[in-house]
């Protein structure tokens, strides 16, 4: 039984949290005893002590826990769990009808209701993936109300904290199945390779479905790609799948070499029609920019931050610079598509991010699309800052 203590919140942010935003921050919230476990359940008051919410204490970036209800009488038990999980899955039913995506998310966060909490589906599996010790402290009662909502061929799970200092990304089978990776799942009729037993990703982000789409069939056909930050190569596929002439692959991970191989050939693709490099995109950058060379698509999908032996890279401070040397390879008229899941800025900065790169490169252009979280990627109404995904398809006007 998880502890219940009262917290009291200032009271700045008791309109916020009583209207519906989810996340309780650090600073909303009067000191916490440094001896709590993660956890513990807030009864959230006022500071007249008139009940605002209840929540769980959990640690997650800026946030220390997640409001769960708003109902006082609400337990927070399997049948608590059960019923969002149902809820969810209610959301997700022309997903589970359509035979041409058999890969998606069920459950996300905030956005259905517990944040700190993620469930995917792949074909029949149900990956968890749990945020913070805090919400982690309920998983037998959140597993035994998923296993009590769906038929599943197996479930496994990830734990992504931190926990003393260290980082925790650890995969576990939990019952059913047995996966025999990697298996083979369906994107808009797309085949990919998924390993739910592979260290912190699977070999795809689910996130990126509708921008794979709108690659393949509208940016793709009789030209060249350039694949930056590639991971497994998932966006190459959907360019050869769509009539690319070639596409480039290029991450720093050696192991994307294979991974990328493998990728295309589940999808009956000769790979050595394509390029594969194993090796720091801005030193491409300035490899492809030495030898002249143009592409008529660069898709452009850092992480938020990485960190070589040369530099580091931050997508807050550095993305109108990556956007600069895209440029200088990408062939007149190109695409350039654009694309960033860092949460700390909006779509608005992130556009000024773009302007800032075009004007200092003497270009014009014009944004074609942009994108944002999937469909089943759900999250709260009226806090748009909880759709973190950002993607805009750029064309050069010259």
């Amino acid at each position: 039984m998880n502890q219940t203590i009262e917290l009291k919140i200032k009271q700045h942010y008791v309109a916020e949290i009583a209207n519906g935003y989810p996340l309780i921050l650090k600073e909303a919230a009067e000191p916490l005893d440094e001896t709590l476990d993660e956890g513990a359940l807030f009864k959230i008051v006022r500071p007249n002590g008139k009940y605002v919410a209840t929540g769980y204490y959990g640690k997650q970036n800026k946030g220390i826990g997640w409001v769960l209800t708003r109902n006082p009488q609400q337990e927070i038990d399997q049948d608590f769990f059960q019923g969002k999980i149902k809820s969810a899955l209610q959301l997700r039913d022309e997903f589970f009808e359509d035979d041409d995506t058999t890969a998606f998310r069920v459950f996300n966060g905030e956005g259905d209701g517990i944040g700190g909490l993620t469930i995917d589906f792949f074909d029949g599996f149900y990956m968890l993936s749990f945020y913070s010790e805090g919400i982690y402290s309920f998983r037998n009662l959140i597993i035994e109300a998923l296993k009590e909502t769906v038929n599943y061929r197996g479930i496994y799970e990830k734990k992504r904290f931190n926990t003393n200092g260290q980082y925790v990304e650890q995969d576990d089978y939990v019952e059913g199945e047995v996966g025999q990776f990697p298996i083979i799942i369906k994107e808009n009729g797309v085949n990919y390779a998924v390993d739910l037993n592979d260290g912190a990703m699977t070999g795809i982000f689910l996130d990126q479905r509708n921008v794979r789409l709108s690659l393949r069939e509208n940016y793709s056909d009789g030209k060249t790609v350039l694949n930056t930050f590639s991971y497994t190569g998932a966006f190459s596929v959907a360019a050869a799948l769509g009539g690319a002439y070639e596409t480039t692959s290029v991450d720093l991970a050696k192991r994307s070499l294979p991974k990328t191989i493998e990728q295309f050939s589940v999808n009956g693709i000769d790979y050595e029609q394509h390029q594969i490099k194993v090796m720091n995109v801005f030193d491409y950058f300035q490899y492809a920019a030495r030898h002249n060379m143009k592409f008529d698509v660069v898709v452009l999908d850092p992480p938020s931050f990485a960190r070589t032996k040369k530099m580091t890279f931050s997508t807050s401070k550095d993305y109108p610079k990556l956007l600069k040397d895209a440029l200088a390879i990408t062939a007149p008229k190109g695409i350039i598509i654009a694309s960033t899941n860092n949460a700390s800025f909006d779509m608005k900065k992130f556009k000024s991010f773009i302007d800032k790169a075009f004007k200092e490169s003497n270009q014009r252009y014009k944004i074609l699309e942009q994108h944002q979280l999937p469909e089943d990627f759900v999250t709260p109404e009226d806090y748009p800052e909880f759709n973190y995904l950002k993607v805009c398809i750029i064309q050069l006007l010259k």
